[in-house]
């Protein structure tokens, strides 16, 4: 797991390189996907695990920059949702295996009621690849660990330039607008590699501080739930410590009777200081934490660089590089998984084999 989360940088360089060739979208990098999703105002997302917490932070993607509207089902509920809930929809599966039983049974449903399909796997050659209208691979790489650490990121990479694309195919982007977003996730990778081992050594030290911890609840708002979600589940499969993810404006509805001083918080609390909306969401995140603080919570961060505000709020913090709003997520993700793989290691668990669990979910 540790060499894997090690290897994203080259991942996501390799996945930026298929899909964006000389800085640019090529409509021969997205074969198919113009015939699924023009004149279509909607999409599901069906897809299970941490492939499921991807979805999650595409939708928010997809609907802000693309004008979709969509809907993110779990896959082994897709079968059995009405086919009235949205009419005529494009559908989107994503699996890092390709096989997982209740994502392939939603693809062949989305399939068997005459709808376009498209599925992001890691494996071009696996089932839903194959069977899917569009096939969209992630190129991470074989990931040998259990817990998904390259194959999220990676799903995450495909997906922010799935919304390019679509948002230029629905001239809702400039090709200069377009240039300029590929321009900053082209930075990414070498962010995320300048940073590795020291968010390693900071992170290694955090896991020794909380290890007695009882349970942890992880907050993040807009795209950053979904990564609140995505670090809470990565901390179960990986340390078997409780662990859930939340929006941060839930809180005080009343998953704050759970907060104590040996019951953390982990707050996303990045910014995009571009973006007037996402220092909007870091003001209402930065006042929460003001609150929580005085309430004698125990508070670990994920903050942006710079930030000493959130850092005097917290006991524990680690800082992420500049970036996007939609390209934070890739970056805040890493000490999330360093986290729950230290913990583990402190906890004595096998981190690549977590019991009952299988890479891939073959069997419904």
């Amino acid at each position: 797991m540790l060499q894997e989360i090690h290897e994203q940088p080259e991942a996501l360089a390799a996945t930026i390189g298929h899909y964006a060739p000389e800085a640019s979208l090529q409509a021969d990098s997205f074969p198919g996907v113009a015939d699924i999703f023009r004149g279509r105002q909607r999409l599901v997302i069906a897809a299970s695990g941490s492939s499921r917490h991807a979805g999650l932070a595409a939708e928010i993607m997809l609907e802000d920059l693309a004008g979709l509207a969509v809907d993110v089902e779990y896959a082994s509920e897709y079968v059995y949702r009405s086919t009235f809930t949205l009419q005529d929809p494009g559908v989107l599966v994503i699996s890092q295996s390709g096989e997982t039983a209740d994502t392939l049974a939603a693809l062949r449903e989305a399939r068997s009621r005459g709808l376009k399909t498209a599925a992001i796997t890691n494996h071009p050659d696996s089932t839903m690849a194959r069977e899917a209208d569009a096939s969209l691979p992630t190129i991470a790489g074989n990931e040998r660990a259990i817990p998904a650490t390259k194959s999220f990121t990676t799903q995450l990479c495909v997906l922010y330039l799935l919304t390019l694309y679509l948002a230029r195919l629905a001239g809702r982007m400039t090709a200069q607008t377009v240039a300029t977003h590929l321009d900053q996730l082209q930075r990414l990778p070498e962010l995320l590699a300048s940073r590795l081992e020291k968010w390693e050594q900071r992170v290694e030290e955090i896991a020794r501080l909380t290890r007695i911890a009882r349970g942890f609840l992880y907050l993040g708002r807009a795209v950053h739930y979904a990564i609140a979600r995505e670090g809470a589940l990565k901390l179960k499969e990986s340390a078997y410590i409780q662990a859930e993810g939340y929006p941060a404006g839930e809180l005080k509805h009343g998953p704050n009777a759970l907060v104590s001083p040996d019951a953390p918080l982990v707050v996303l609390a990045t910014r995009d200081e571009s973006d007037p909306d996402s220092v909007l969401r870091y003001q209402k995140t930065l006042q929460l934490m003001r609150d929580m603080h005085e309430q004698g919570a125990t508070i670990f961060s994920i903050a942006s660089e710079g930030d000493e505000e959130a850092a005097k709020l917290s006991r524990y913090s680690v800082s992420v590089p500049a970036a996007g709003e939609f390209l934070l997520p890739l970056l805040e993700v890493v000490p999330l998984q360093l986290f729950a793989y230290f913990t583990a290691v402190l906890h004595g668990v096998n981190v690549d084999a977590p019991r009952n669990l299988v890479k891939a979910v073959v069997t419904e």
